[in-house]
């Protein structure tokens, strides 16, 4: 940039202007109050959220203008969007406009031409014309980039992507960035659509689904202030290691106290530690080992049948068969000739107690049958006798309580699978559930049906969502969703994922319908995201090579035209040449400034295999486990089913021939996940044959 044009000096001085108005701000807020007066207390908190907001304008006050000229005014007017909003103090006209305001919006919406625009303001449809959309980048306090996507009266040819591109260039760190300066129409769109819709995002790997579907919770934050609210925000991600990668957009965007946790944590938290989840056999090598067949997947898969609608059916009809024969109360004698009748522990049950659920209602019965022993306790004068009768009827009541059903989640889903209780239930589901529910072990994919029986026994916890996020949705169940749904007053959700890399098929979905089910027609909507901006023309081209191979009937990715290296294929002549290649994907990709490198294998087993050897010859890799909590960034080792949701600068998919990556779905699914982790540079390794999966057509 040419640090001695017109543009560069005319924003040089708005940008020191802009820092010159955030020191005035913060001085005037004042100094840290340390007293113990309460109400200077809660002053000090907004004060400090204010220190904190103009902390972080000072880094980056703003990263776009748009000058637009609102109808019946003389001139249009530069307006300055950034992360967060400013006013000016001596005035308090807006300085920086927040990018979730509504006039912001066109910033985004607004891809050329010289037609009038509009936007949705509080007051009214506002209409007005652009003159010009300029990208700014601020880095350290310091003027970088300026970008015209647009200026009126301009050819505009080619202007509108060259910004994008210069950020997407960018090499990657251990953390998912924000891509507030870089929103695109299709992504803004559904970033500011109505919170009273269940939005279902297919989207190509790379398209910024994650990201998009973060930057969605903080407009709705800023929209509806009045009825949303953060720590009744949920966002359920695929495992805690991607919470991690995750972690640091939300704050950048100004926005705390989001719950972000998995699904199975949550169900755990709600089952109150009952049961012991253990790990799928299926989980970590995903139904594949060298010589075995790939396992057909259907509606009779365990984890599909038990996350189907159909088994929610039979959950509610068999949870109210329970509650209809639950109780045929014996009488309670707590000692002899003092009885409690059967017909009045019934009527307690069955009539003054109905209005509570199952479990709730169990626990007050016993308390009720309880309060009646002490007070017949109450009744004997003699002390000696009272102790006596009192040991008798505390020992008997401990015994007819135990003797009563249980009411309890886990109880009822055993109950379930029984041979008595089985018969809608196809067999060979029956027994291999069975067995390990025999030793009170229960798997993935149990927790949603679990829960929602905990849920139906137990009754509503006092727990709202007012906004539910369900990243990688692919590979969760309409029962799940079903559930989430039941603790909302109503559906208002982000879920999110890609078909082709549905890897946990087995207990995942086929199509979006099966999650769409979930809601009525008006409440649900759906969006399709085909552009992919993490990757190169090449490596995306390479990926849509595999796609067919998905059985998914999506349409290829489409890239933005960053081109790169050609993917590269990498024949092995003998196993002794296999680290050694490595090794030079790894240099060389470091003497080109790859800061995040990737080495993606088929299984954990052989990532664990080649995180010693590479150690052994001096190489620090970080080597991703499934119970891992944080991503490093660096040198990594991944299993395939892991990587899902990270990305790197370079990725090398060791082993690409043809027996780990056969031709079956499956297999193509977890290929294409590898492929797309890759931000610039991509290599596939292999022995003997190459995968059929990426063969030319």
């Amino acid at each position: 940039m040419d640090t001695q044009s017109p543009v560069y000096r005319e924003e040089q001085q708005r940008l020191q202007d802009t820092f010159r108005e955030i020191d005035r701000q913060r001085a005037g807020i004042g100094p840290v109050y340390r007293g113990q007066d309460f109400t200077e207390q809660l002053l000090e908190e907004k004060r400090e959220e204010y220190r904190r907001r103009l902390d972080l304008l000072g880094k980056e006050p703003y990263f776009g203008r748009l000058d637009f000229k609102e109808n019946g005014k003389p001139m249009p007017l530069p307006l300055y969007i950034g992360k967060r909003g400013m006013d000016l103090q001596e005035t308090g006209e807006p300085y920086v406009i927040d990018w979730r305001a509504p006039v912001a919006s066109l910033f985004y919406s607004f891809t050329g031409g010289e037609a009038p625009v509009t936007y949705d303001a509080p007051d009214g449809t506002i209409h007005g014309e652009i003159y010009r959309k300029r990208n700014l980048s601020i880095r350290d306090q310091k003027l970088g980039r300026i970008v015209d996507s647009y200026e009126r009266g301009g050819d505009n040819i080619g202007l509108n992507d060259e910004f994008l591109l210069y950020k997407l260039g960018d090499k990657k760190d251990n953390k998912l960035r924000d891509i507030v300066s870089t929103i695109q129409a299709e992504q803004d769109s559904i970033i500011r659509a109505p919170r009273h819709k269940a939005l279902i995002i297919q989207g190509a790997a790379g398209s910024g689904k994650t990201t998009v579907a973060l930057h969605r919770l903080a407009f709705l934050l800023y929209q509806y202030q009045q009825q949303i609210r953060a720590e009744r925000m949920v966002i359920f991600a695929p495992n805690t290691m991607f919470l991690d990668y995750i972690s640091g957009v939300l704050p950048e965007l100004g926005v705390g106290n989001v719950k972000q946790t998995t699904f199975a944590e949550w169900a755990l938290e709600r089952l109150s530690g009952s049961i012991k989840l253990v790990k799928d056999a299926t989980e970590g090598e995903l139904w594949f080992s060298l010589e075995g067949k790939r396992p057909t997947i259907n509606d009779e898969t365990p984890g599909r049948y038990k996350g189907s609608l159909a088994f929610k059916a039979l959950l509610d009809e068999k949870l109210k068969g329970l509650e209809t024969h639950f109780l045929d109360p014996q009488p309670f004698e707590p000692w002899t000739g003092r009885i409690l009748p059967a017909a009045t522990i019934r009527e307690w049950f069955e009539v003054e107690y109905r209005h509570y659920a199952l479990a709730p209602r169990l626990e007050r019965l016993k308390a009720r049958i309880n309060r009646w022993l002490e007070m017949q306790l109450g009744e004997i004068g003699d002390p000696k006798i009272r102790k006596e009768k009192s040991k008798t009827g505390k020992q008997r009541f401990r015994t007819y309580t135990n003797k009563l059903p249980k009411a309890d989640a886990l109880s009822f889903y055993q109950r379930l699978f029984s041979s008595d209780d089985s018969a809608d239930i196809p067999k060979s589901i029956v027994q291999s559930t069975k067995t390990y529910l025999k030793k009170s072990e229960v798997r993935h994919e149990d927790l949603p049906a679990l829960v929602w029986i905990h849920y139906v026994l137990n009754g509503a916890e006092n727990l709202v969502f007012d906004h539910v996020v369900v990243d990688e949705a692919q590979d969760v169940s309409p029962l799940q969703i079903a559930l989430l749904n039941q603790f909302m007053n109503e559906p208002s959700f982000t879920i999110l994922g890609d078909l082709a890399q549905g890897i946990h098929a087995y207990r995942g979905v086929q199509s979006w319908e099966e999650l769409s089910d979930v809601f009525a027609e008006e409440y649900r909507s759906y969006h399709a995201l085909q552009q992919s901006y993490r990757s190169t023309l090449e490596i995306i081209e390479f990926a849509n090579r595999i796609l067919p191979h998905t059985g998914t009937g999506l349409p290829p990715a489409v890239p933005v035209f960053r081109s790169g290296d050609p993917v590269e294929l990498a024949h092995l002549f003998d196993e002794a040449d296999r680290l050694p290649r490595i090794e030079r994907f790894i240099q060389d990709n470091r003497e080109r400034g790859m800061q995040t490198i990737a080495i993606v294998c088929r299984t954990d087993d052989d990532c664990a295999r080649l995180a010693d050897e590479l150690r052994g010859a001096g190489v620090e890799a970080n080597l991703i486990s499934e119970n891992q909590t944080q991503y490093r960034g660096g040198i990594t080792v991944v299993p395939v089913y892991l990587a899902k949701g990270l990305e790197f600068d370079a990725v090398l998919v060791a082993d690409a021939d043809d027996r780990r990556y056969a031709a079956a779905p499956q297999d193509a699914k977890l290929l294409y996940v590898a492929c797309t982790r890759a931000l610039h540079r991509l290599t596939l390794m292999y022995q003997g044959r190459q995968s059929p999966l990426f063969a030319e057509s």
